[in-house]
């Protein structure tokens, strides 16, 4: 395999995100943001294309546009008439002229019409499938290594075992809090010894619990070293404010500039004690799932906000919810919803909803175990693709003297 024969159908993406012109910002950033993607194009109803908009135009425009920037047409900052390529182009020329042109997506088009994308993400991975096919190959033909490649990699599974150790005493609280109206169950599995999800607590005053669920693009180094930044943020503000949308914000604007491709989703809600109102912010985040014990409804605690490290200046709008004894609150990383069975259904946030209905009113560490039992029904042989993080809260109303 050579990627000089690779052609453009080989890599791009068949099915591209397209919206129409008249499309307003908002719907598109929160398109963008649920499928975690760079670029979306712009078409007619014939899926002609007529432009591109991407996160270098968000970044573009955003800084001096009104207040009322997200009700405008995406037609206003698109990129119109965009540099296309056709499907049947050398993967190398594209990379090429991607470089030339100093862009990151190209629309692919044929005959007119939309066919594809290219972007660098999967250029990146299909020549990393390269490199490790050809690594493998030259490892088979060169056994004489073998014993020095073996005692190797057994260093590096201790090194990476030692920095797991250390990852879960930095990232992770040691004890949840004792609180006597909460209590707690928790699972936490990184799909590598090391991983990108997290969770913290904070105490910002004797009245006020903050609790912080946090995924960091990507997991092993690169997405711990990430998290590890965006928790030492989270630490330097959160103690100083009761405003989940100030941490928030804070977290982002230390998280500007990471590396391409990097982010993190959160969610962070404060706890107040005195009212039993939970007022909460999310950065992206899949939304955690309030059980409500006087209805057995189940409701999903919805906010909006950009993923961090991404646009700077973002603000987290607050929402409230009132709970109640009885109540519990699940929340969880995208491992847990995005876990996918052997025909490729993902386990999807429904069938999560479907499981805290029927075993909302056991105790934490129950309901915690019969999630993940429900997702490994579900998902039967296939094995996880992602860090999985989930901690379900039980509130058992306000204590005496409070």
């Amino acid at each position: 395999m050579q990627t000089a024969l690779l052609k453009v159908r080989d890599v791009m993406e068949r099915q591209p995100v397209t919206v129409a012109p008249d499309c307003p910002l908002k719907d598109v950033l929160r398109l963008m943001n649920e499928r975690r993607i760079g670029s979306v194009l712009i078409t007619d109803e014939e899926r002609r294309l007529l432009g591109i908009f991407t996160e270098r135009d968000l970044l573009r425009h955003i800084v001096e546009e009104p207040m009322d920037w997200p009700s405008r047409p995406v037609r206003d900052w698109m990129t119109p008439r965009p540099h296309t390529i056709g499907p049947d182009l050398d993967v190398e020329e594209a990379m090429q002229r991607m470089e030339r042109l100093r862009v990151r997506h190209l629309p692919v088009v044929e005959d007119g019409l939309v066919v594809g994308i290219l972007s660098t993400r999967l250029l990146m991975a299909r020549r990393t499938e390269y490199l490790n096919r050809l690594v493998e190959a030259r490892t088979r033909a060169l056994k004489q290594l073998n014993d020095e490649l073996l005692a190797r990699d057994a260093e590096l599974q201790y090194n990476l075992k030692a920095a797991a150790r250390f990852q879960t005493r930095l990232l992770l609280p040691s004890v949840p809090p004792t609180w006597p109206e909460w209590s707690w169950g928790i699972h936490y599995a990184p799909l590598d010894h090391l991983g990108g999800d997290y969770y913290d607590l904070a105490r910002p005053d004797a009245q006020h619990l903050g609790f912080l669920i946090a995924d960091a693009s990507g997991h092993s180094i690169a997405a711990m070293m990430v998290a590890i930044i965006s928790r030492i943020a989270f630490n330097e503000v959160a103690s100083t404010t009761v405003s989940p949308g100030a941490v928030l914000t804070a977290m982002n604007d230390r998280l500007q500039n990471l590396a391409d491709d990097r982010f993190v989703t959160a969610f962070y809600g404060v706890f107040n004690r005195q009212t039993g109102q939970l007022t909460f912010a999310n950065a992206g985040h899949p939304s955690p799932l309030h059980f409500i014990a006087a209805t057995g409804q189940v409701k999903e605690l919805r906010a909006f906000g950009f993923m961090l490290g991404i646009v700077p200046g973002e603000q987290f709008r607050e929402r409230s919810v009132q709970l109640q004894g009885g109540d519990r609150l699940v929340f969880y990383t995208d491992g847990l919803i995005e876990a996918r069975n052997e025909i490729g259904e993902t386990y999807g946030v429904d069938r999560l909803i479907a499981c805290l209905q029927r075993h909302g009113r056991e105790s934490p560490d129950f309901l915690c175990r019969a999630i993940l039992e429900d997702q490994r029904q579900f998902c039967g042989r296939q094995p996880l693709q992602d860090d999985l993080t989930l901690v379900v809260a039980a509130y058992a109303g306000q204590p005496a003297g409070v």
